[in-house]
């Protein structure tokens, strides 16, 4: 094979072109400390980076679902907790009524009280949480919880306003926790008397004094107060399960982090050391380069 200057000049041109590239290459990746800039630069490279960027996306976003659900058992906790020590209250203001030893005058002073108790009580289970009420159901713009009072303000009923469902939350693929929003269990229904009714009765016994009406209201109020707390235990369960399930999802987002970092970001001291191998490369070149494109046939000629 016969080698001329021209050959010579085009296969330095190409390899210099080469080693520049090279050069570019590593360059670029120390300016942006990223494997690959474009989809040209490893199209299943990126197409990987995109999906682990889009996972982490929605890593986030159940993080925040989680959350939120999280910081709404915690307020319906307290709030139960609340409810729990007014029915508690209420309870043993019953029992000192059903005394009898207690006169009208006597029992006229705890109806006052209890009642102030039950407004108390239907603030705690009318409690909101980012404007929503936590036991509406799927009415959470509106109050759940309303007494209803006679023309004397007397109390006859405690309405359920809210709606019969529970408020699912999906905190992960394919997984979905309902929350505890359906107020109609804390009425405690059961055949035709629920906590208004129980409570609405419990104020015509202390009106009339009824002993006997007093001490079987007991049992009633009782049984509500054993409810609130079984619901609030519910709620404790789900609470539990959001907990785990927050750190699943953190464990996870470390997982996809590590897995990105790994396909997306560059190990600086080897791309370092390849640049400067490149770089060396490429001077070479460019000397070799310089002895090569400057002969001329003067050269031959003296």
């Amino acid at each position: 094979m016969r080698i001329t200057n021209s050959l010579m000049s085009q296969s330095f041109l190409s390899n210099l072109n080469n080693n520049m590239t090279n050069v570019y290459k590593y360059q670029e990746q120390l300016s942006s400390m990223k494997q690959v800039s474009r989809p040209s630069d490893d199209p299943l490279k990126v197409s990987k980076i995109i999906d682990f960027k889009n996972e982490i996306k929605q890593n986030q976003t159940y993080k925040t679902t989680i959350s939120d659900a999280i910081d709404f058992t915690n307020v319906q906790d307290a709030a139960l907790d609340n409810a729990t020590k007014s029915l508690q209250r209420i309870y043993t203001l019953t029992q000192q009524a059903a005394n009898g030893t207690y006169n009208t005058q006597d029992r006229q002073a705890i109806k006052t009280e209890i009642d102030n108790e039950v407004e108390t009580l239907v603030d705690s289970l009318n409690t909101s949480f980012g404007g929503r009420y936590i036991f509406a159901g799927h009415n959470n713009t509106e109050k759940p919880f309303s007494i209803e009072r006679d023309g004397e303000g007397n109390l006859t009923d405690i309405h359920y306003n809210g709606s019969a469902h529970n408020t699912s939350k999906e905190i992960s693929r394919g997984v979905t926790v309902d929350l505890q929003t359906d107020g109609s269990i804390l009425m405690n229904k059961r055949g035709d008397e629920d906590l208004g009714t129980v409570l609405s009765g419990l104020f015509t016994a202390l009106d009339n004094d009824d002993t006997e009406a007093l001490s079987t209201a007991l049992g009633k109020i009782d049984q509500a107060m054993n409810n609130t707390v079984n619901t609030r235990t519910r709620i404790g369960a789900i609470q539990n399960r959001l907990t785990a399930a927050s750190d699943r999802n953190e464990a996870e987002y470390l997982n996809l982090e590590t897995t990105l970092s790994n396909n997306q970001d560059i190990d600086l001291a080897e791309t370092y050391m390849n640049y400067s191998m490149e770089m060396v490369a490429y001077q070479a070149s460019l000397n070799m380069g310089t002895r090569i494109l400057q002969t001329n046939i003067l050269d031959y000629v003296r």
